[in-house]
């Protein structure tokens, strides 16, 4: 027998993984454990079990977090998180920093107890799950040292409550710890329910680390827990990381209660291959992609889009690689595919398989241990709307489709409701660097998956969620701006007065698409000055009136394509021809608010614009340090069309503010002006049309802002909705937002007080591109 021969036919052996350390560490704990509590365990109860997927045998019993035990983590949060924050950057650091080295230090431990607890493959918690959570404690120490000098404005937000999911138990929770005590944040953390025993092991690393008491509070139980957690009235801020369904309760239920959040949700990560790539290696990023813990990843690669003319090629090199995939004891370091983490979920990516009716299923040829485990499956064949290709499988399934162009495969790429992570693959870089900024993700990789680094930013869009983990954009998540911003002052408008009206109609039309546009429901209000005397008339939006200028902020989507170069000289134009007009709208607003501040609020306007423009070519993306050859790209993208509620006290600046940030971003927007004083912002459109703003990148309505706020929030081709207007109506955006999972943005204080820089961190995503040197 040749060597070749000899290579292609051994056997791997047997290379189990010792496990006594992880038992000898549940055993010295009794295998009970309560919940960790201001800087100790509480009693255990026993409530429910915690097993090892692979063998069902039970590692330990686990406590049900109560109301009882969610308030006493709180109280202890609360009291440590002022102490926290006063110690400053520097000691904090020095705090993540022992923590950094205790995972070093009991990473085998910590990778041991992950795979018991998880079921995943011995070598990804070793190799990829301790190491990252490892950086992200070290990174973040650095980020805390930093925060004086480089976040002077900040402050942190308070007592955090997160919630994370049971496929990267440690990685999860140092993503959502680890950036929070870095900006003096205190938490409750609660671990998903199947796998609690390395946040508990972790807690315990706390006391070790010199992590004071309250700092860290880790609650166990199930989502009931989750639930008193993100719902208690002590907690600033909400992290989740699970599922949309659950993602979408938690910003209903959080809804006009003031707690920041961000959401981590699922996938239908797409994995485009074109016909001049690498097949082997893209047969084994596929590999990493789909099989990586079991497929059970928010951003797997569970949507293949292979390019026609290789498409038998691929699928035969593919199913090939599978064949050769192990699955068996995770803890045998030669195993490629582990257990599924629970028999609930087994069955639940049984149901979905063995309910599909359309394509080829093809199930890898190699041995499937009893007990929780699923082989590696490609279905191919599928259509892209198939139920297979659009919902969440989270499990070792791979649902394939074909596309014949390019500007196919983005259509097949975007045509879902998530919007977390994308692969694309061509030995051709300008084809890859064309696609990626064209898919709806908030990373991308080239030639490559599932790269990770605590200083590349990671999170979705569209119903993937908002918000990400990693990176100085991560950071600013558990940070609020450090003065107090004072509430505005409500306004209503002026009593009607006695004046007839004129022979000459002076009816203000709405503004959509580039023309004036009567309002649909056929009603107008009149505004009145302070003295009684008729100002003119606006219409009344309605729904339709919404629909009409979303439509048309749509057809607008152009403007985000193109150069900040353009952007900044059509603001500098809107300027020019405002500042022409000055001592117009000045008397305008004078008229209007009934007080003398008319020119000044003229000239912040005129700043505000400028400021944008300046701004427009300058707040872009940046190449980040991370431990790779090659490149991750923080690219910064228009967030989409914007609804926007504007104040009412400044109606000229309260619309220019927030229009001037959009714009400047490559965003479309839907303005309703200030209801009290509308007619600056009709006066307004006047500059606009002399100004080169095409058709539809700004659309102004005018009406009642609780007519049309429910409209906007609901609307699912709304990206994201900000108010300025009522507090009150907070909580019926935010609700209305949780259809699509859109962004709000709701400040406290006017937007006379608003830094520029804020309006346009709302105006964009950062996109996160991968792209790998050689080979």
């Amino acid at each position: 027998m040749s060597v070749s021969e000899i290579f292609d036919t051994m056997d791997y052996g047997p290379a189990p993984e010792s496990l006594s350390e992880a038992m000898a560490w549940l055993d010295g704990h009794g295998r009970a454990f309560g919940c960790f509590i201001d800087g100790a365990f509480t009693k255990a109860r026993g409530d429910f079990e915690s097993r090892n997927p692979a063998t069902g045998d039970v590692l330990a019993t686990v406590t049900q977090g109560t109301a009882e035990d969610v308030e006493a983590a709180v109280k202890a949060a609360r009291k440590a998180q002022g102490p926290w924050a006063k110690l400053g950057g520097a000691g904090r650091a020095r705090v993540l920093y022992a923590l950094a080295r205790g995972l070093q230090k009991h990473s085998r431990l910590f990778a041991v107890l992950e795979t018991l607890d998880n079921g995943k493959p011995i070598r990804e918690s070793r190799d990829i799950d301790v190491p990252l959570a490892q950086r992200h404690f070290y990174y973040h120490a650095g980020m805390a040292q930093l925060m004086e000098e480089e976040l002077p404005d900040r402050a942190p937000v308070g007592v955090c409550g997160q919630v994370i999911s049971w496929n990267f138990p440690l990685l999860m929770l140092a993503w959502k710890i680890a950036p929070a005590l870095a900006m003096g944040n205190t938490v409750v953390l609660k671990p998903a329910e199947y796998t609690s025993l390395t946040a508990l092991l972790f807690a315990e690393l706390c006391s070790q680390a010199g992590v004071p008491d309250g700092v860290v509070n880790i609650v166990t139980g199930d989502g009931q827990t989750g639930a008193l957690i993100t719902e208690h009235d002590g907690i600033d801020k909400v992290a989740f990381t699970g599922s949309t369904e659950v993602g979408r309760h938690i910003r209903r239920a959080t809804a006009g209660t003031g707690k920041a959040l961000t959401l981590e949700l699922g996938g239908k990560s797409p994995y485009i291959v074109f016909e001049d790539a690498d097949l082997d290696s893209a047969v084994e990023g596929l590999v990493d992609a789909i099989w990586f813990n079991q497929g059970q990843v928010c951003c797997a690669g569970s949507r293949l889009i292979v390019q026609e003319g290789i498409t038998e090629d691929f699928y035969a090199r593919l199913k090939r690689r599978m064949d050769g995939l192990r699955l068996g004891d995770p803890l045998d370091k030669c195993i490629d595919v582990g257990a599924i983490v629970d028999p609930v979920q087994l069955e639940t990516i049984r149901a979905m398989v063995d309910g599909n009716t359309e394509g080829e299923t093809y199930v890898a040829a190699c041995a499937v241990p009893e007990g929780c485990f699923y082989p590696p499956t490609l279905i191919t064949g599928l259509s892209p709307a198939a139920q297979l290709m659009q919902d969440e499988i989270f499990g070792p399934v791979l649902a394939a489709t074909t596309f014949r162009t390019p500007s196919e495969a983005v259509q097949v790429a975007n045509n879902t409701r998530y919007g977390l992570a994308a692969s694309v693959w061509s030995e051709n870089i300008n084809t890859a660097l064309d696609i990626a900024p064209q898919l709806s993700a908030g990373v991308v990789w080239v030639n490559g998956t599932n790269m990770f680094d605590a200083a590349a930013g990671f999170g979705g869009v569209r119903e993937s969620g908002f918000g990400r983990e990693g990176g100085w954009e991560g950071l600013m998540a558990y940070t609020r701006p450090a003065k107090a911003r004072k509430a505005v002052k409500q306004v209503t408008a002026f009593p009607a007065g006695k004046a007839a009206l004129g022979t000459l109609d002076r009816t203000a039309k709405m503004y959509v698409g580039g023309k004036q546009a009567r309002p649909d429901a056929g009603y107008s209000q009149r505004i009145w000055s302070k003295q009684g005397k008729l100002l003119g008339e606006v219409g009344l939006a309605n729904r339709k009136d919404v629909r009409n200028a979303v439509e048309a902020a749509h057809k607008a989507a152009g403007w985000g394509k193109t150069t900040g170069h353009l952007r900044a000289q059509i603001l500098y134009y809107i300027a020019e021809n405002l500042s022409a007009r000055e001592a117009e709208f000045a008397a305008r607003i004078d008229d209007l608010t009934g007080a003398k501040g008319g020119k000044a609020e003229v000239v912040a306007c005129l700043d505000t614009l400028f400021s944008a423009a300046a701004w427009a070519d300058k707040f872009s993306g940046e190449a980040r340090s991370v431990p790779i050859r090659g490149l991750a790209l923080a690219l910064r993208e228009p967030t989409g069309v914007v609804g926007v509620l504007c104040e009412g006290a400044s109606p000229l600046l309260g619309l220019v503010k927030p229009m001037a940030g959009v714009m400047a971003m490559g965003c479309t927007g839907v303005f309703v002006a200030s209801e009290a004083f509308p007619l600056a912002a009709t006066d307004f459109y006047q500059v606009l049309d002399t100004s080169d703003v095409p058709g539809g990148v700004v659309n102004i309505l005018t009406g009642a802002h609780g007519d049309v706020a429910g409209t906007l929030a609901d609307h699912m081709d709304v990206e994201a909705v900000w108010s300025f207007s009522d507090p009150a109506l907070t909580k019926r955006i935010e609700e209305g937002a949780a259809g699509n999972l859109k962004r709000t943005w709701c400040p406290v204080g006017g937007v006379a007080d608003l830094p520029m820089r804020e309006v346009l961190e709302a105006a964009t995503e950062v996109k996160t591109v991968w792209v790998p040197y050689g080979a």
